[in-house]
């Protein structure tokens, strides 16, 4: 077999035995890596190790794994304008959350023969929020409804990592309040010094 050392230095190709006996005076454990090549590769490793931090990779990696999540805000095609001031800001939220929105129109009865007023309302959100995102998917028509999708322009791992960093700053910053506060605070008015100047003879 093709041997490997700990610090993935080639030791060349030895009988089994030999790489038994060097593992054992290494004190690690003889790992076969590779066994459909020829000769099979095999590594002297400590093996506990090895899969301690094979493990940890694994959770980092799905820790930073992003999943893409579409939130759905619905709209009226008359929709009051403080209620689309609030449905807006879900909007925004969610932008910078690094989420896609799809925004649905609903209309009823005879809204459904003025498609124009919910393209228009769609067309302001979009403006709206040009700076957090981008529309994905025109507005179209879907039965009765109309839907249009908004993707962010931050990715999700940039938004996370993000909040992460405000969530970080918050407390240094208070604290550094509080420093100067105490600091600042207004110490009692001294005695102004008087110095007399010598009499003239």
């Amino acid at each position: 077999m093709r041997l490997v050392g700990p610090n993935g230095e080639q030791v060349g190709i030895v009988r089994v035995e030999d790489a038994l006996r060097l593992a054992e005076e290494a004190n690690l454990d003889l790992v076969e890596v590779a066994p459909m090549a020829k000769p099979p590769v095999a590594k002297l490793m400590d093996f506990g190790k090895f899969k301690y931090e094979a493990a940890l990779k694994a959770r980092e990696a799905r820790k930073n794994q992003v999943n893409t999540v579409i939130k759905e805000i619905k709209l009226r095609p008359k929709i009051d304008p403080h209620d689309y001031g609030t449905k807006r800001g879900h909007v925004e939220r969610f932008l910078k959350a690094g989420d896609k929105v799809k925004v649905t129109i609903m209309f009823r009865g005879r809204e459904q023969s003025r498609p124009e007023l919910g393209r228009r309302l769609l067309e302001r959100l979009a403006e709206d929020i040009a700076e957090l995102g981008f529309v994905e998917s025109a507005p179209k028509q879907d039965g009765r409804n109309m839907i249009m999708v908004i993707g962010p322009t931050k990715k999700k791992a940039e938004a996370k990592a993000e909040q992460r960093r405000s969530r970080e700053q918050r407390p240094a910053e208070s604290a550094a309040a509080e420093g100067a506060t105490a600091e600042g605070a207004p110490a009692e008015a001294a005695a102004p010094e008087v110095t007399e100047a010598p009499a003239s003879e």
